[in-house]
């Protein structure tokens, strides 16, 4: 049989059950006596159906008709959804003590996160202490009433220990001592224990919060002079504490306005802006916090669930779909079209909004690329980029 020339079909039969089995013209398989079939062939290369096309390594070329995407030149802006929670505001925070030492008569609240008034009573202290200066100033009004100077710092004493007017006068006039005096609240509040307020507070999202927790001081227990009885929390002026993931940190900053919605709402939402970034990051899930100062009108309790919800600015760059590009180690890699193929090809990125991604180096508009990267690869892959 003559060469034929390159592009003509060649004829030949073969054992279906044994393809070893070649032959140019019709017959029976010398092994099990089926009947060749017949096959065609070129005796050229085939674009994509050549065997040493087909054959090429993985990690150079991959063959195969898959959607395709290409760059965008454009400005992107989006919305960052933040998870938060209502937390107590410690700079606002005040401590409740006492002036003078003494033994607790009587208690006026029970157990922990208590609300209290302004004004309204805490504790009677009985107080040796005060029942001396009581018993000076008395002696001297009736003995020395015309040493006015002395008087007057006596006077000035008492009130340093927490007395009012309407109480001294009330001694001068009876001639009589009181030694309980009662500890009222500066202002309206939740009462807490006497922990250190650090460890109360630096992580108010992970306060274990129970309206039954009892406090460490009771009735009958005794405190020295100007020691921290209670703290109070001032409720009316609270923190909203965001979560923010790691790579949004770039489009968050001081004063930028942020839209707040709570789950006892879906419709009203707070205005406010960020006014405190911690540097942070939480190791665990690659968060850092921020801190919103919310006034709270609505009485929103400690511990409400919180969505913050955050417009970030236009950024002008290079953008491609987030899919288009696989992560290999500290590596970003996308395939680029080729002809009948793809080429894996190692980018630099940067900012991630939304979908997108920011491409800063090692691609240009008139790239094609895959859309779905990971269409091209799998778990035993080993990807090589020149």
């Amino acid at each position: 049989m003559s060469m034929e020339h390159s592009g003509h079909k060649k004829e030949f039969y073969t054992c279906s059950m044994h393809p070893e089995i070649i032959r140019d013209k019709p017959g029976n398989c010398p092994v099990c006596g089926m009947t060749l079939v017949k096959k065609v062939s070129k005796n050229q290369e085939y674009d994509n159906n050549d065997i040493n096309t087909q054959l090429k390594p993985t990690d150079k070329i991959i063959i195969g008709n898959y959607e395709t995407t290409t760059p965008k030149d454009t400005s992107i802006t989006s919305e960052i959804k933040l998870p938060g929670v209502i937390a107590y505001d410690p700079n606002s925070a005040s401590n409740i003590a006492a002036r003078v030492g003494g033994r607790i008569e009587k208690m006026y609240v029970n157990y922990k996160f208590q609300a209290v008034n302004k004004g309204q009573k805490i504790f009677d202290l009985y107080s040796p202490e005060l029942l001396t200066e009581q018993q000076n100033f008395i002696y001297l009004i009736t003995n020395d009433p015309s040493n006015t100077a002395i008087i007057k710092a006596a006077k000035s004493k008492l009130m340093l220990y927490g007395m009012t007017n309407n109480q001294i006068n009330t001694i001068a006039s009876n001639k009589s001592v009181n030694p309980i005096i009662s500890i009222v609240s500066p202002s309206s509040g939740i009462i807490s224990g006497t922990e250190n307020m650090t460890s109360n507070t630096a992580n108010p999202m992970q306060s274990n919060i129970t309206t039954t927790e009892l406090l460490t001081v009771k009735q009958g227990d005794y405190i020295k002079k100007n020691e921290t009885v209670f703290k109070l929390f001032n409720t009316s002026k609270v923190w909203g504490v965001f979560d923010v993931l790691q790579g949004y940190n770039a489009h968050v900053y001081i004063n930028q306005p942020i839209q707040i919605f709570t789950e006892a709402s879906d419709s009203n939402f707070i205005e406010g802006k960020v006014n405190f970034i911690e540097t942070q990051l939480k190791t665990s899930d690659r968060t850092n916090k921020i801190r919103v100062y919310i006034n709270n009108n609505q009485k929103y309790p400690i511990g409400l669930r919180l969505q913050g919800i955050l417009q970030t600015k236009p950024l002008k760059g290079l953008w491609i779909s987030k899919t288009a590009v696989v992560s290999i180690g500290d590596k970003k890699i996308v395939f680029i079209k080729i002809n009948n193929g793809f080429k894996a090809h190692e980018i630099q990125t940067g900012t991630e909004i939304s979908d997108r991604i920011q491409v800063i180096n090692g691609m240009t508009l008139k790239d094609k690329i895959a859309k779905n990267a990971a269409y091209l690869i799998d778990s035993e892959s080993f990807i090589k980029t020149e």
